[in-house]
This record gives C-alpha cells, structure tokens and sequence, in this order.
C-alpha cells in the first residue's frame, strides 16, 4: 500500500472493492503495521461509504428505469 492512493471520490466501484480487499489482506495478516492501522480503518471506512453511495445510486437509477418501463 506504498502507492499513492487516489482521491475515494475518484475511484470507481470496482476500484473500491480491490483496495478494500488489499485492505483486508493487509489487516488478516500477521504482520499488520500497528503505527498504520488506523489510516487503514479509516481508508476503509471511507471506501465503504463511497460502495455503499455507488449501490444506493444504481439502485434509484434501476428502479427509475424499470418504473418508466412498467408506465410504458
């Protein structure tokens, strides 16, 4: 995790998902950095907020489209 991470508000979904992962990797393991620990949590907390934004948009957009189909 020594890359420069990008903006959360810059990252796709997809994107999210990965560093949440290598996230999780990074704290499931033996070695965790006890001095990064809470920058990790705390990343983590912010890619959980921004997935769960993402869903909560593609949801009203759906049901916006299959409300338009049904009045069709």
């Amino acid at each position: 995790m020594a890359k420069q991470k990008k903006n959360v508000s810059e990252l796709g979904y997809a994107e999210a998902i990965a560093e949440l992962e290598e996230i999780l990797e990074l704290l499931d393991g033996d070695d965790v950095d006890v001095d990064q620990l809470s920058s990790h949590v705390q990343r983590a907390a912010e890619l959980i907020e921004l997935c769960r934004e993402r869903i909560s948009s593609a949801k009203l957009r759906i049901e916006e489209v299959v409300g338009a189909l049904e009045d069709e």
